[in-house]
């Protein structure tokens, strides 16, 4: 299988930072979801969530690799000498008022070190890759009203907002 979501990388600066000049974003394998994991704990501690469950990889695993086909993607950057600096995820989903689907990014995040060495840019096209392989017409994702950084990052990519609150409700009753 072809990784359509390998990147290419962009001009060697961005933001002034010299960028890794072999880095790219592409689908995550196997052995990258204990790092994933981390990443994704981290994730959440920037964002001043609680912790993911323990067991995060073997959950991806199965969401990602099977046995039933993948409900879920995960791109990664890889840095030149194999470490990975971040993820994205992403599925499709519906909108009932467009009558259509869209790819859903529920996470992109890099690790503090390695940021604005322009792979933000590199995750963003390979999203947009795996949204055009997948026939979906657009992208759609949330940011927390505080990331301010994030919010100029997509205001630069000509993205646009709309004010909207997210829910969250378990399934089972509060006991």
């Amino acid at each position: 299988m072809t990784d359509r979501a390998d990147t290419s990388p962009e001009p060697a600066h961005s933001g002034g930072r010299p960028r890794p000049t072999a880095a790219r974003v592409r689908h995550a394998r196997p052995e990258h979801l204990d790092r994933v994991a981390e990443l994704a704990a981290d994730h959440a501690a920037y964002e001043k969530a609680a912790p993911p469950a323990p067991g995060l990889a073997d959950r991806l695993a199965r969401l990602l690799f099977g046995p039933e086909p993948p409900r879920l993607r995960c791109l990664v950057a890889e840095l030149p000498d194999g470490r990975l600096a971040g993820y994205a995820t992403c599925a499709p989903e519906l909108s009932t008022w467009d009558g259509a689907e869209y790819l859903h990014m529920d996470c992109l995040y890099l690790a503090p070190t390695e940021r604005g060495l322009g792979l933000g840019p590199l995750f963003m096209a390979a999203l947009r890759a795996e949204a055009e392989a997948l026939g979906l017409p657009e992208i759609q994702w949330q940011t927390p009203t505080w990331n301010e950084g994030a919010i100029r990052f997509y205001d630069r990519l000509g993205a646009t907002s709309k004010p909207k609150l997210r829910y969250t409700l378990p399934t089972a009753p509060p006991q």
